[in-house]
């Protein structure tokens, strides 16, 4: 008999196996809430955009933490209604938490955030949880932060080895609600200790759990993002795909998604693709044309 483990433990790896086959299929494609609201105005409804993403076609919605209005039980068994009846599936919830701190409490403070937020995940049916490392702060500002595409320095004192060693020892100690609750974590090459991507890849291995996978973002990058995508293809649980319409946010990058797809599926890779557009253009218009590009890049193989 498989064991659920060695389910878990295929997931996670993600077409690593040596000669893995290229997947050819339709690859399900998901939109975060977070397309939709960019944390400057005022949260956009999960509902609504559960309402456009079944009407666009897509086959999930990637839901982002802070977007909800609340954790109530009201609440979670309305969103998941709402998906139900659409046709739609909640493939990731996104978190926010920072390991990266010498300050044992602090850490101990984002280890209960994440906990509580695997068993929020398990009650809205959700399989993934969306991990951050986190970062130094010693640039104050994101947006100064994006200006140096995360290359940020370290606390006096200490290095970026004291950093992986927080970080191993706390995403460690979230590994048993993962395995009761049934929600892998998925670490992301997040600006801040995970945007390099040797960064994200030691502290994945040094964990070495099945309940630890790692979310492939497309735009998270401080150099060529075809070869971060390619370092990270194999062994991507998910795929958060940006798109920049309207100018971003923060940068805007020219991605060639037929690339990418076909990077992605040479090493077998068949999860799912979610949507993070991250422009300035309204996203009821800048939603859709996104879609129609990932939709072109991830449908069936000719």
């Amino acid at each position: 008999m498989i064991s659920r483990r060695s389910i878990l433990g295929s997931v996670a790896l993600g077409g690593l196996q040596a000669g893995a086959v290229p997947f050819t299929g339709r690859i399900p494609l998901a939109v975060s809430t977070y397309s939709y609201w960019h944390f400057k105005t005022e949260k956009y409804p999960i509902e609504k955009v559960i309402e456009h993403a079944a009407l666009l076609g897509f086959d999930g919605v990637e839901i982002l933490h802070r977007q909800m209005m609340d954790e109530s039980p009201a609440y979670c068994a309305k969103l998941k209604k709402m998906a139900f009846e659409r046709g739609l599936s909640f493939p990731m919830l996104s978190i926010h938490q920072d390991f990266v701190s010498p300050d044992a409490a602090e850490r101990q403070k984002m280890i209960d955030h994440t906990v509580r937020c695997l068993q929020l995940a398990a009650r809205l049916g959700i399989p993934c949880v969306r991990l951050n490392s986190g970062r130094w702060k010693t640039i104050k500002s994101f947006d100064d932060l994006m200006k140096v595409k995360g290359d940020e320095p370290a606390l006096p004192g200490y290095t970026d080895k004291d950093a992986f060693a927080w970080c191993i020892e706390s995403i460690q100690k979230c590994l048993p609600v993962c395995e009761k609750e049934g929600v892998m974590l998925a670490l992301e090459n997040h600006w801040g200790l995970t945007t390099r991507v040797d960064n994200l890849l030691t502290i994945h291995k040094a964990v070495n759990s099945p309940w630890l996978g790692i979310n492939l973002d497309t735009g998270n990058y401080p150099g060529d993002p075809y070869e971060g995508i390619q370092r990270l293809a194999g062994q991507a649980t998910i795929v958060q795909a940006k798109t920049y319409y309207g100018g971003g946010e923060w940068y805007t990058l020219d991605l060639d998604y037929p690339r990418i797809a076909k990077i992605l599926r040479g090493t077998g890779f068949k999860g799912w693709v979610s949507l993070e557009m991250e422009g300035k253009e309204d996203p009821l218009t800048a939603v859709a044309k996104s879609y129609a590009v990932l939709r072109k890049a991830f449908g069936t193989a000719a």
